[in-house]
């Protein structure tokens, strides 16, 4: 397959609210809540890049930077940064509102390798991506 598409065509938005069973006893989101979020909104990413059934390969990397309270607006963004032939490396972005504040961080970042799968669960083709800003392809030098 030697299409290639644009990585905004998989740039995925997503906006959740941590709710106080999200939290852990510190008060603040607990890690498992925040990776399955990024698993959820790479699959998706990938899914729109490959217009297939995606299974998670890999979490290659999650870097925890901050942490987000109960009444915080958690922003997650993803979107392909690479391909291989069946498989796309997916980088997560997750950004925490404190609407009281103002203040905005990023909280977790994190590259997860998505496959593509057929019809009868077997691995398939996808298309090449082709990064659009500088920002994009100064991630490659970092996963």
């Amino acid at each position: 397959m030697q299409t290639e598409i644009s990585s905004n065509v998989s740039r995925t938005i997503q906006t959740k609210l941590v709710l106080p069973p999200d939290t852990n006893h510190m008060g603040t989101i607990f890690g498992g809540t925040v990776l399955a979020y990024i698993d959820e909104i790479a699959a998706i990413a990938a899914m729109k890049h490959s217009k297939k059934g995606v299974v998670t390969a890999s979490i290659n990397t999650v870097n925890f930077l901050s942490s987000a309270k109960v009444g915080d607006i958690l922003t997650l963004e993803a979107f392909v940064l690479s391909t291989g032939n069946t498989s796309m490396k997916v980088y997560v972005k997750v950004e925490c509102h404190h609407l009281k504040t103002d203040e905005k961080r990023i909280t977790t970042t994190s590259t997860i390798t998505m496959v593509a799968i057929d019809d009868n669960g077997k691995p398939t083709p996808v298309p090449k991506v082709r990064l659009e800003s500088d920002w994009e392809r100064s991630l490659l030098s970092e996963v």
